[in-house]
């Protein structure tokens, strides 16, 4: 087993950790650069998009002809981790979700025509995207059999009626990817499609407010009422929606860890700097015991989750699907943030429940990781059903071949 990184993905790394702590920490501690719903402004965050690009640094996730770094899945979690050390970090980079999940799924499945259409603006960072997927009740959650919306082919046009929410980003996204109903079977009875914002016959109904911060256009709620996409703009063939959603989700639920263990180590610099100063009976609260078994603590669980998450991009990487290691990473890497934040606010006392620190936005924010691409329950149901498949052989090593 190999745990050293190639020097190429080091260069990344070193280069990603300066630009966060010379071009991004500062914006971040200034309250002026937040918008109303605790993002960073469009405005303040633009430069440094584009000083990103200049220094090579934007969409490592893609391979060099689409625009990107071709970094892979290995890559990409030393370096989304680093780029999360800012709550503001991977917008900066246009590594950020959904559009993070969306470049990757349109890379793998659009011609080089529709790529252009499609995938070269976003890439480009002039429009961003939503994947519409998840439904109210009695619609599609964690459960996609369960989809209501309905694609009606009528010609060379799928009619599109139904609702959908929680969308992502839908309020400031062009570009969309949809999930409907093409049939009543089981496993083939979905189909994806590209629609554009500016098409009649959709609306957005309202934008959910939440108990955290927002990701750039919000989550929202969207009514379909005879939106019509062409044919052509149907992704992979009728009936594919699942594959599709199988290809997008994976990748991005690991590349949400990867990004996970960057705010959790966050929260422990946070912790260990107050600690460190803060005297309380005599004593720095770094040498009470009870502060360094919690710092300890977490220490270990980040690495767990760290070579969770790299075991899967490992596995990602040689063409596999890593659902049970992806599913593994995602329970062990929410919870961690959430454990990690909450134990960093406790350290700080009253400062940590202020905004004196980003730790009460971190731990608003946490709240959604153990809910979104696949609560917990569904992730562990998952990993149970390897191992009755599996049984004993759900914990073994692969082994090279002449070995």
């Amino acid at each position: 087993m190999e745990f050293t990184l190639p020097s190429r993905v080091e260069d990344y790394r070193t280069r990603i950790a300066r630009f966060v702590e010379d071009e991004i920490l500062p914006l971040e501690a200034d309250r002026g650069n937040y918008d109303a719903h605790e993002n960073i402004t469009l405005e303040a965050i633009a430069p440094l998009r584009e000083k990103a690009r200049t220094e090579g640094l934007w969409c490592l996730q893609l391979k060099p002809e689409t625009g990107g770094q071709g970094l892979g899945k290995v890559g990409m979690a030393v370096c989304y981790e680093e780029m999360n050390r800012s709550i503001f970090g991977p917008v900066a980079f246009n590594s950020a979700a959904p559009d993070d999940g969306n470049m990757m799924v349109l890379e793998k499945v659009l011609d080089q025509p529709r790529q252009d259409r499609w995938l070269r603006p976003i890439v480009e960072g002039r429009v961003r995207s939503a994947f519409a997927m998840t439904e109210p009740h009695p619609g599609s959650g964690s459960d996609p059999s369960m989809m209501q919306t309905t694609a009606t082919k009528r010609g060379g046009t799928y009619v599109i009626e139904g609702r959908k929410w929680f969308i992502t980003g839908a309020e400031g996204a062009q570009h969309f990817i949809l999930l409907a109903r093409t049939s009543d079977d089981p496993r083939n009875g979905l189909t994806a499609f590209l629609f554009d914002a500016d098409q009649p016959g959709w609306r957005i109904e309202r934008r959910i407010p939440i108990m955290g911060p927002e990701e750039h256009g919000g989550h929202c709620e969207l009514v379909f009422d005879g939106l019509e996409i062409p044919e052509e703009n149907r992704l992979l063939n009728e009936g594919d929606g699942l594959r599709l959603t199988q290809m997008r989700l994976g990748p991005a639920r690991l590349t949400h860890c990867m990004r996970w263990l960057g705010l959790s180590k966050r929260c422990v610099e946070i912790a260990q700097g107050y600690a460190n100063e803060r005297f309380a009976f005599g004593e720095r609260l770094a040498a009470r015991e009870s502060v360094r078994m919690m710092l300890g603590d977490l220490a270990m669980q980040i690495e767990i989750g760290r070579l969770l998450v790299m075991k899967a991009a490992w596995e990602l990487d040689r063409g596999g699907y890593a659902r049970k290691e992806v599913s593994m990473a995602k329970v062990h890497v929410a919870n961690l943030l959430h454990r990690a934040v909450d134990t960093a606010i406790q350290i700080n006392g009253a400062r940590g429940y202020s905004k004196d620190t980003v730790l009460e936005w971190i731990y608003r924010y946490a709240r959604q990781a153990r809910l979104v691409d696949g609560a917990d329950e569904v992730h562990r149901m998952v990993l149970e059903r390897s191992l009755g498949k599996h049984g004993r052989h759900f914990w073994r090593w692969d082994v090279a071949e002449g070995a």
